[in-house]
């Protein structure tokens, strides 16, 4: 039963060192960290709004525009680079299926990107 556990020594040594580290970098950050944040962190930042005002205002629906436009491109990069690269190691069959899945996917966010693009979320001002 020994040699059973002492072959999970390295593990237990591991998550130690871990839990030491993680406690110690928490416990340099309570210490070291500035206490009074500085007015340029408290003010807005990207979004265009103030940081700290009603819940309940209205976004322009532009934002929400340009990230699902964000999110349309990071799909397709994301999934067809890896896709192209695997789709010439397959059957033909399977290739086949793999190049008509692709392209009805693609056809999902194409019907998207017209969206946007009749939404005018590519008309900046």
């Amino acid at each position: 039963m020994n040699a059973f556990l002492l072959e999970y020594l390295p593990i237990v040594i591991f998550l130690g060192i871990a839990a030491a580290l993680g406690i110690a970098f928490i416990l340099a950050a309570v210490v070291l960290a500035p206490t009074a944040p500085d007015p340029e962190k408290l003010s807005s930042y990207e979004c265009g709004f103030n940081a700290f005002d009603d819940a309940r205002m209205k976004f322009d629906v532009r934002f929400y525009l340009v990230s699902i436009l964000f999110i349309i491109f990071d799909l397709e990069v994301a999934f067809l680079f890896p896709w192209a690269v695997s789709l010439m190691k397959l059957p033909a069959e399977q290739a086949q299926f793999a190049f008509w899945s692709m392209m009805s996917f693609l056809g999902v966010l194409t019907v998207g990107f017209i969206y946007e693009w009749k939404k005018g979320a590519l008309e900046w001002e």
